[in-house]
Parts: C-alpha cells; sequence; structure tokens
C-alpha cells in the first residue's frame, strides 16, 4: 500500500505537537519552517485532522495548532484517516469472469479469494495503526527529542 507524502508530514506534525508543552500551539509556517514542506499544502492537511478532531486550531498572532486529546486519545489510525480516508486500497472488479478467462457463474458465487485476502491484509494494517497511539510514539522517541523539539520549534518565529 502505498500513501501519499502528506500521511507522513501529518504523522511527523501530530507527533510534534505532542512534544509541546501543554497548552503551547505551532503554526503552520513553524511546523513548515521545522520540515521543509510548502506551508499552503500543510495547512490544508492539519485543517483535516482538525475537522477530525484530532488537533485544535487557534487564531490570531499566537495561534496555532496543538492537540485536542491527551496523546493516548488519538491513534496513527485516526491520524492517517483524517487526510486519506478509510477506503480499502484495492477494489475487486471481478475481471476473473472476464475475458477468455472468464470462469463459469456457478464458480464465482463465493467472494474472489483475492479480493478476500487483500481485505484481510487491509483490516490487520488499519488494526495494527489502532493500536499505536502519539503516546504509544513519544514513549519510543530519545529522551532527548522534546526538549530539542520544543526548543528548535520555537526558535522558528
Amino acid at each position: 500500500m502505498k500513501l501519499p507524502v502528506s500521511t507522513e508530514w501529518v504523522l511527523h506534525c501530530a507527533t510534534t505537537l505532542a512534544q509541546l508543552e501543554p497548552g503551547t500551539t505551532a503554526s503552520t509556517a513553524q511546523l513548515a519552517q521545522y520540515y521543509d514542506l510548502p506551508p499552503a499544502y500543510l495547512a490544508k492537511q492539519l485543517k483535516a485532522l482538525v475537522k477530525a478532531g484530532l488537533l485544535a486550531a487557534t487564531t490570531g498572532p499566537r495561534g496555532g495548532f496543538r492537540l485536542a486529546r491527551p496523546t493516548a486519545d488519538i491513534t496513527l489510525l485516526q491520524i492517517v484517516e483524517a487526510v486519506d480516508g478509510a477506503s480499502p486500497p484495492y477494489e475487486c472488479r471481478e475481471i476473473r469472469q472476464q475475458g477468455r478467462g472468464a470462469l463459469p457463474p456457478e464458480d464465482c458465487r463465493d467472494t474472489c479469494i483475492l479480493a478476500e485476502k487483500m481485505a484481510d491484509a487491509h483490516q490487520a494494517w488499519r488494526r495494527s495503526l489502532a493500536d499505536v497511539t502519539l503516546a504509544d510514539v513519544l514513549t519510543a522517541l530519545p529522551p532527548t527529542a522534546p526538549a530539542r523539539t520544543r526548543s528548535r520549534l520555537a526558535s522558528i518565529r
């Protein structure tokens, strides 16, 4: 499965916001500069996280984004689905019933085995991402990462 590059962006931005002190925000401009990303397109992705209730946005000179929920209540699956949707990546078009190799209808009463296996893989992928929260990600970071992130992000104004 190949996800858009923006998926990586929002996963990293959410992790960065998770490292900030409670109540602290980071602007689109800060996050874009921090990761060398296009601000306008990043803003669109961050707004999708706001719409999904994962981030909160404030306006004004000190405005920006912060997590809308505790890190233990935000899963990687929620972040991915906020920007990429929940549609399965594989769609069976029943080509086993087309062309010179078409199977007879009586051999196609059951779900296509390939569609079934692809759906199983997609569900396993979803379960895996649903089992990982931002809190889990933070515990896997080096102990110095949050302070470094806060310091570097604060230097971008």
